[in-house]
This record gives C-alpha cells, sequence and structure tokens, in this order.
C-alpha cells in the first residue's frame, strides 16, 4: 500500500479533532494496517494521550502505533520519513492556525473534518473547507456528537455531499478510553462506540482502496 496522508482539520476548537485521529488510528492499527499519528497542535492533547498509551503499552498488549510530535515547519520531513514506514499517516492540526493548517492540508490526501451537527459549526466549517479547496484536497466530513435520530442532523446528511455516513455519537466511552490511553475499539470493543469508530476506519480504508482481510475483521 502506497502510504496515505490524512489530515484532520478544523478552523473551529473543541471538534474533536484529537479524538477522531486517536480512536481511528487504534482502529485501523487493529486491522493490521501500520499507522503513525502527527501532532503539530501546540496544545499537545494527542501527544499526552500517546505518553499515557506508551507507558501501558507492553503491559496490556496495545496495537503499536508511530508517533511524532512537531511544529507545522518540520512537519512535511517527518511525515515524508514516516511514509517510508507506514500505510497510513493522520496529522492533528490546530484550530484557528490558518498557516499551518494550511501546510498540513496541503500535503496530504484527504481532509477529515469532524463538526458537530449545529448551524454554527457548519458555518464555522467553512473557512477549513475553503482552504481544502484551495490546496486541491478531497474532504470527508463527519459529524460528531450527534443523536443519530435528531431531524438537524439527518438534514445536514442529505444537503452535505461531501458528508461520512458513519456518525460519532455523545459517548462517554471516547473519553473513558482516552484516558487511560487507548482507543474505544481497545477498551470497549463490543461498543456502540467502538462500532461507530470501525464503520469509518472502514469507509476510509475503502476510500484508499485498502482491502481489509476476513482474519484482521475478526480479531478487530
Amino acid at each position: 500500500m502506497v502510504a496515505q496522508v490524512i489530515t484532520v482539520a478544523q478552523q473551529k476548537g473543541g471538534a474533536g479533532k484529537t479524538t477522531m485521529a486517536a480512536h481511528l488510528a487504534v482502529a485501523w492499527a487493529q486491522y493490521g494496517v501500520r499507522v503513525a499519528l502527527v501532532d503539530i497542535d501546540p496544545q499537545g492533547s494527542l501527544t499526552h494521550w500517546h505518553d499515557i498509551r506508551v507507558k501501558h503499552q507492553k503491559r496490556e498488549g496495545l496495537a503499536p502505533l508511530g508517533f511524532v510530535q512537531c511544529s507545522g515547519v518540520r512537519m512535511t520531513r517527518e511525515v515524508d520519513k514516516l511514509k517510508r514506514e507506514y500505510d497510513l499517516i493522520i496529522i492533528d492540526s490546530p484550530p484557528h492556525t490558518d498557516s499551518e493548517a494550511r501546510t498540513a492540508i496541503r500535503h496530504c490526501d484527504l481532509v477529515l473534518v469532524p463538526m458537530q451537527p449545529s448551524p454554527l459549526d457548519l458555518w464555522a466549517t467553512q473557512a477549513t473547507l475553503k482552504i481544502a479547496k484551495q490546496e486541491k484536497r478531497p474532504v470527508k466530513m463527519v459529524l460528531n456528537r450527534v443523536n443519530p435520530q435528531a431531524k438537524l442532523s439527518q438534514k445536514m446528511q442529505v444537503e452535505l455531499k461531501a458528508l461520512s455516513l458513519s456518525l460519532f455519537g455523545n459517548r462517554v466511552a471516547y473519553a473513558d478510553a482516552l484516558l487511560a490511553g487507548k482507543g474505544v475499539t481497545e477498551a470497549a470493543p463490543r461498543s456502540a462506540a467502538a462500532e461507530e469508530i470501525q464503520l469509518l476506519a472502514e469507509e476510509l480504508l475503502n476510500h484508499f482502496g485498502y482491502e481489509i482481510r476476513e482474519e484482521e475483521l475478526a480479531t478487530a
């Protein structure tokens, strides 16, 4: 598989970028995909999660992940290095930073945009979509913290062509897993949250033409 780079981007803070990056990385690693994470967000939430994970990795048999924390200036060089060893590279980009977000989008193969199902979030997302369009990068938007039965969520699914059919519910399981340095597919593999992550993970693997073997599905 030729290495693919996914940038999780959203100009609006609090949309769930880091949550999505961490849980997706773990789900892909469980499928046998070689995954690396790149944290260029100065807040460093993904780095903190990974530090916790490393402490428990051997004892609990957690799926291995490549990881780099760096500034946006160093990102291109670090990503080029990671492409030699990994299949999928996920960049967690900072909010409210046009230059670094633009750099991360420019050097990716897909922009993943988490957003909550509200008009305010939709309007705020336009800045990220504009950058992706200017850089000619494909976009996949994912509704986060939603009630799947809510009429607004359903309306947005119909109207937004780039919107994933996968939804992230407003579930405590996501946060609980992160506190333990895990993905929800490790901490609560039979939960609704794990199923949501797996659906999105498989959708994106299909986007890149990556075939998941039956034995990988059985062990995920």
